[in-house]
């Protein structure tokens, strides 16, 4: 017999067996064969033969030649968890398909936010007959080329050391309950043939009418066992009662799988449930830009770029592929010139990105092995994007989508199709979109858009924030019921509460016409007032502050009458570079942000990096849980030399106004004695009597709790209600799966800020909102019956702000605080503010 070649079925970077993070895999209890983490989202057809099985929940497939060998695809580990929503089957078992044949579509991006792993073995099951005389070396592969080259086996052993069941008629069976809550897929089934290998026995499982043998782990999986379906476990063999026993004990006890099922499993994957609020069918996702409109549904089509995947001339398509990322580089740099700071650094991220070895390296390996300079583009930047999604961080995932612009950009360049301007959009048209990319919302904004309405995304992603910048209101991780919203429906959005209300009618419209109305005059008339200090009606001082993070905020925050700076994010110094900014270059850019604020105070935060921020330069080694891990301060504590450099750079500058420094993610007391300990070696070294203020940013729930500690040795606390309320509910406020529930008005979080402002008050230390609260309408009345003193928000809600809390009565707010302490969810709570704002 001819050598079987075994193709890839996906492209992606060919890896060995044992690199596969699931020991039924990595150990060769399914088979022999190869994996694939896979960077491109169609399984294709890995030889000719006829599809054998097909898992209910789309996750593996097999195909079987006409030679004997079956081929297992098993896309991802613990991927049945996922009940078939990222997997779309074009074929049905009994088909038969020649190679390259398309197989199942995936949604790459679901699996690997969602599964342990997208890492795809390629194993032969039929490892008695066959074996696996050579395979393609590691590294990135195409789909269609060779990995695996077979051989048939000429031994008989195999057979020799069946059990003669002519001499051995023993048999038994037994009912069993499925308990494991994905039923009997790739992992059980091959833990059931490795359970009775040694045994002399042929074991089969029977469901229905259909049968499986043990030795057939594809044969096992066709069946489609679900989770509470009864079997019949049957062998015949000296060892059958045994083996009965063992097989049935294992499927009862549910080998560590027992539970309810966590997805449906029928051939029709139900859709994920529209995220609404029952009583007023109003869709509620993220906030991520501030701001409330009345527009238009229109909903974004993005054309798709269509490139041909193969070519023969290699030094051409990479001549091609170097061409057109010159030009892509050369217009980032116009694109520049006059953006804002946003715009800017976003501009500067993607440049440095374009320029990446990594990048090109991969990407020409696919062109030498016979791929496009388009493809090799594309699998290289989905390669990276699907390593940032795979990290475990929400915020490093979203900068997977600054990858994808880079996609578009150079692929647009390589097929002619560059970048031009779009058309202008309908009046009042509110884009609705699957998902944005940094470039999108500039675009958008530029032609008109009144808001955005996401379906996926995150509230800290480049895209979220170039639509604050840009004045859009936005709401993100929406899901998917923005499906049934359609072209020209009327929507109000309201990007303070991340919610959406389609088709309103009249009533509402005219009442919601009115809010928006009254509150543009209330900002117009805190614009005319923004030198007057921010009160209370009734006289009650909250100092309003802006958050900002470059010279170009500073004077957006002052010109919004902003009193101060109340977070200096330092962190836009030390990202994006190969090195750390030296202590001269730090000196000079705190400089020019105290004198645009001048005389206004600023609060200078420490360096918050790590984690979500990771630096190169910095050896932080990879974490399960980086948010869990070094970051904050705890890396200027175990890199001193950073540490003391910024507070060396900070102490240097002569500001007309009051200059405070403030420790990120403090978690006890003795973090901020370390800290000061250093503050005042350095101060006395400097010869600087005067007083240098340290605060605590509050974002922790020890922090929270231990707040009567911290103030009696903090100048000031300062609360950051984004980690404090992703701390406290255990919800990562950039997973779009649990995003909608992550907010800062649940009762718990306001009870930690309720204990943190009763702490201060001990030793009557000030307590500020530097956190997303602070930008809130909703939440600021409540914060100020709190106890809080100072708001820090975005520069462009800095006058909103001020102009709200100018209508307020601080008795009033105490009331309301204590009424939304004793509320039983945020959405209780968000239902007490708006009756108490109305």
């Amino acid at each position: 017999m001819a050598n079987i070649i075994i193709t890839a079925p996906i492209q992606g970077w060919l890896t060995p067996m044992a690199a596969v993070p699931d020991p039924v895999f990595a150990s060769g209890i399914l088979g022999d064969g190869v994996a694939i983490d896979p960077t491109g989202d169609r399984v294709l057809a890995p030889c000719d033969g006829v599809v054998s099985s097909l898992q209910s929940a789309g996750h593996a497939i097999a195909i079987l030649t006409d030679e004997g060998v079956e081929v297992l695809i098993h896309v991802g580990i613990d991927t049945v968890a996922l009940g078939g929503r990222a997997f779309t089957a074009s074929v049905a078992v009994g088909d038969r398909v020649v190679r390259n044949d398309l197989l199942i579509t995936l949604d790459l991006d679901d699996i690997v936010q969602s599964a342990s792993a997208a890492v795809t073995p390629v194993i032969i099951t039929s490892s008695e007959r066959f074996s696996i005389s050579s395979r393609a070396t590691e590294g990135l592969v195409a789909a269609g080329a060779p990995i695996l080259t077979l051989s048939e086996e000429t031994s008989t052993d195999a057979a020799a050391a069946s059990p003669d069941q002519s001499t051995s008629p023993d048999r038994a069976q037994v009912s069993v309950h499925v308990a494991m809550m994905h039923g009997i897929h790739a992992r059980p089934a091959a833990r059931l043939r490795e359970a009775t290998v040694d045994l002399e026995a042929e074991v089969a499982l029977v469901h229905g009418e259909r049968r499986a043998a043990l030795t057939s782990p594809i044969a096992v999986m066709a069946l489609g066992v679900r989770h509470g379906d009864t079997i019949v476990v049957s062998a015949t063999g000296r060892d059958a009662e045994r083996a009965v026993a063992l097989v049935a004990g294992l499927i009862e006890d549910g080998m560590g799988e027992r539970g309810e099922p966590l997805h449906p499993a029928p051939s029709v994957v139900a859709p994920v449930p529209p995220r609404t609020i029952p009583d007023d069918g109003r869709l509620v996702g993220v906030a991520a830009a501030p701001g409330r409109v009345i527009g238009i549904a229109h909903r974004l089509q993005v054309a798709e770029i269509i490139f041909t995947e193969t070519a023969t001339d290699a030094a051409a398509e990479q001549a091609a592929l170097d061409a057109a990322l010159d030009a892509v580089g050369v217009r980032l740099a116009q694109a520049k010139i006059g953006a804002n700071a946003d715009e800017q650094a976003v501009l500067t991220a993607h440049a440095s990105m374009l320029t990446d070895p990594s990048l090109v390296e991969a990407a020409v390996s696919v062109i030498k092995a016979g791929g496009s300079a388009c493809a090799g583009w594309r699998a290289a930047i989905r390669e990276q994007a699907a390593v940032l999604r795979a990290g475990g961080d929400a915020r490093m995932a979203e900068r997977a989508d600054d990858l994808l612009d880079l996609e578009r950009r150079v692929l647009q360049q390589l097929t002619g199709t560059a970048e031009t301007a779009g058309a202008p959009l309908p009046p009042d048209a509110v884009v609705v979109a699957r998902d944005l990319l940094p470039s999108d919302v500039v675009d958008l904004a530029r032609r008109g858009a009144v808001a955005l309405c996401v379906e996926g995304g995150g509230p800290t992603s480049h895209a979220a924030i170039l639509a604050a910048t840009a004045g859009l209101p936005m709401v993100v991780a929406l899901g998917q019921v923005l499906d049934s919203v359609t072209d020209g429906v009327c929507l109000i959005v309201n990007g303070d509460e991340g919610v959406v209300e389609p088709a309103p009618d009249d009533a509402r419209l005219t009442q919601a016409r009115a809010q928006i109305e009254a509150e543009r005059q209330r900002i117009a008339a805190a614009r005319d007032a923004r030198d007057v200090p921010c009160r209370t009606h009734d006289g009650v001082r909250i100092e309003a502050y802006a958050n900002c993070g470059s010279v170009d905020d500073a004077r957006a925050a002052v010109e919004a009458g902003a009193e101060g700076c109340g977070l200096l994010r330092t962190e836009f110094l030390f990202l994006e570079r190969d090195t750390q900014p030296t202590v001269s270059e730090q000196t000079a850019t705190y400089q020019a942000i105290a004198d645009a604020l001048s005389p206004r105070p600023l609060i200078v935060r420490l360096l918050d990096i790590g984690g979500d921020k990771p630096a190169p330069y910095l050896p932080i080694a990879a974490e399960e849980n980086p948010a869990l891990g070094l970051r904050g301060i705890r890396v200027g504590l175990a890199h001193p030399e950073v540490l003391e450099a910024q507070l060396r750079a900070i102490l240097a500058v002569d500001s007309a106004g009051p200059l405070h420094i403030m420790a990120p993610m403090i978690a006890s007391l003795d973090e901020l004695r370390q800290v000061r300990a250093v503050l005042d070696r350095l101060k006395a070294e400097l010869s600087i009597t005067s007083q240098v203020s340290l605060g605590v940013m509050v974002e922790t729930p020890a922090a929270a709790v231990t707040a009567d500690l911290l103030a009696e040795e903090a100048d000031f606390l300062s609360i950051g209600t984004n980690d404090l309320t992703q701390y406290a509910l255990a919800m990562d406020r950039g997973n779009p799966a649990v995003a909608a529930g992550v907010d800062g008005l649940h009762p718990a979080v306001l009870r930690l800020i309720a204990e943190t402002c009763r702490g201060a008050a001990r030793n009557q230390t000030p307590v500020g909102v530097c956190g997303g609260l602070a930008s809130d309408s909703l939440a600021v009345p409540i914060l100020i019956g709190l106890g809080v003193t100072e708001l820090s928000a975005a520069p462009a809600r800095v006058t909103a702000i001020k102009a709200l809390v100018s209508g307020l009565d601080a008795v009033t707010c105490r009331a309301h605080a204590a009424a939304a302490l004793n509320c039983a969810s945020a959405a209780e709570v968000r239902a007490l503010a708006r009756k108490f704002a109305a």
